[in-house]
């Protein structure tokens, strides 16, 4: 009488949640080749059946999980990067299992979750030398598109040039776990541990040093005495005299200048400033500027 043949798409199963147990393992004793990229992330690999579970329950895309350590009182989030693990095991980021206090072969629980999307984060690097990376936001960048989601509180690791720099995720919006999958995030950094800023790193502090660091060099243009090829003598406003600028020491910049405007030294005087020559000084005697013999590079005729 009732035919409920279109039933399920009139109204479609919903969605079910994915919850399994697994003996975890870290990545480096995941079986086959050696794939050291694998620690380079936050997603973890599952065991097939899995997939056939969370496929029949219905689970939303993109899939992501919550890790949760019983005993440890500690979880995290991840997505899923393969589903080619060993029936009963799972693998994860060394990182991952230091988060959540895991040994090799230890009980982990699985949940699938559904997160909000990424808007704003805030990590604090472990270490000092993270502040060696020329542009620490591409470079984070670019190791966030091995992740899924960022939970608060993690510690997650990211490999540059050959070197592993871990940063600690102190804050997520609009929650405490997110989605970075396609998001637009605005991301901040705290001061590194172990950074320790100077004393004269506050303004009032600054704007006296930068004037402590404005240092007069007086600049040696020419030694030693000079004379007129006309004999006549110098005059006194043509002594020599030393040349003073400000030097800025190496690594100070100029915090006057100002944009789109050009500084030029002015310490030499123009030409049409000089005083013109007097009478008197034409009535000098003519010294001997150069004395000796000279020759004709010609011959005679």
């Amino acid at each position: 009488m009732f035919q409920f043949s279109g039933f399920n798409m009139i109204f479609p199963e919903a969605s079910r949640t994915f919850k399994a147990s697994y003996k975890c393992f870290s990545m480096s004793m995941l079986p086959g080749d050696d794939r050291q990229d694998l620690d380079n992330g936050g997603k973890i690999i599952m065991p097939p059946s899995a997939l056939d579970t969370l496929t029949r329950f219905n689970v939303e895309y993109p899939m992501l999980f919550k890790l949760i350590n019983v005993e440890k009182d500690r979880q995290s989030h991840a997505g899923v990067l393969e589903f080619v693990a060993d029936e009963g095991n799972c693998y994860l980021p060394f990182w991952m299992m230091a988060n959540l206090l895991l040994e090799e072969g230890d009980i982990i629980n699985i949940e699938s979750v559904s997160l909000p999307v990424a808007k704003f984060s805030k990590f604090r690097p472990t270490s000092v030398a993270f502040l060696d990376i020329t542009n620490p936001k591409a470079v984070l960048e670019n190791a966030l598109r091995n992740f899924a989601c960022l939970t608060a509180g993690d510690v997650i690791a990211i490999k540059y040039n050959k070197k592993i720099y871990e940063l600690c995720v102190l804050e997520t919006k609009p929650g405490n776990a997110v989605s970075i999958i396609e998001c637009d995030m605005n991301v901040e950094f705290e001061a590194p541990v172990g950074y320790k800023e100077g004393p004269g790193h506050s303004k009032d502090v600054l704007d006296e040093e930068q004037k402590g660091n404005v240092m007069e060099e007086v600049v040696e243009t020419f030694k030693g005495s000079g004379v007129r090829l006309d004999g006549k003598k110098k005059r006194e406003s043509q002594l020599d005299s030393p040349v003073i600028r400000k030097v800025l020491p190496r690594g100070v910049p100029d915090y006057d200048y100002k944009f789109g405007v050009l500084n030029f030294d002015r310490s030499a005087k123009p030409i049409s400033d000089r005083v013109p020559e007097d009478n008197s000084e034409a009535a000098a005697p003519v010294e001997d500027s150069f004395q000796g013999q000279g020759f004709s590079m010609t011959k005679p005729h």
